[in-house]
């Protein structure tokens, strides 16, 4: 039998074509191995003979602390059980470090908002809204949102300095400051966030 050069290389490509399918394949289970991580358990870390937890990216998110740069601090439950997704993405990108370094660019006598990647009020995504029965009162946290109501915005949050019923299930409510509202009310336009820490 003889084969042709034509033949020759026709076999040629296709073994390439199946070494370089092989090399991918292979580069991609690497990349899938090493997203799942170790499966080996970490009990915490040790530091001075005590055991500190390590808090885990998908650990339940139950209060954030938002330190300004300028000093201060407020603290605020989360509210898992009434808007789930929304927690999840806040404490997610909290956790990422996201907001270390942006900006309150809204400051009125009722409300302070911040967490604008572009720190002009019109940066973010949207993701779905998320209505719940918790009312904006005095101290409570929402995300922000455009004028469809079906979206939130993914990353803009807001802290209400007074009782603010008129939002009540038109915007999400995914939280209520338990400290610092003394810090609240002394946000100026352009201060920073220096770290969001969830917990």
């Amino acid at each position: 039998m003889t084969i042709s050069r034509s033949d020759a290389c026709r076999a040629a490509d296709i073994v390439k074509a199946m070494n370089r399918r092989s090399v991918l394949q292979a580069i991609a289970a690497g990349f899938a191995l090493a997203a799942c991580g170790s499966t080996a358990q970490s009990g915490g870390t040790k530091t001075g003979g005590t055991t500190t937890a390590t808090p885990t990216p998908g650990a339940k998110a139950t209060q954030a602390t938002v330190e300004l740069a300028k000093g201060g601090s407020f603290t605020f439950t989360l509210r898992p059980d009434k808007a789930p997704q929304t927690v999840e993405r806040f404490a997610g990108k909290a956790r990422s470090g996201f907001y270390d370094n942006l900006t309150f660019h809204r400051v009125e006598d009722w409300v302070v908002q911040g967490g604008d990647p572009k720190g002009t009020g019109t940066g973010g995504d949207r993701v779905p809204s998320e209505y719940n029965d918790l009312s904006f009162k005095l101290g409570a946290a929402g995300i922000a949102r455009g004028q469809d109501p079906a979206f939130n915005n993914d990353s803009q949050f807001f802290i209400v300095k007074k009782d603010s019923t008129f939002l009540d299930k038109q915007y999400t409510n995914f939280g209520q400051v338990t400290a610092g509202m003394d810090v609240v009310a002394g946000i100026k336009i352009g201060d920073k966030i220096k770290t969001i820490r969830i917990s």
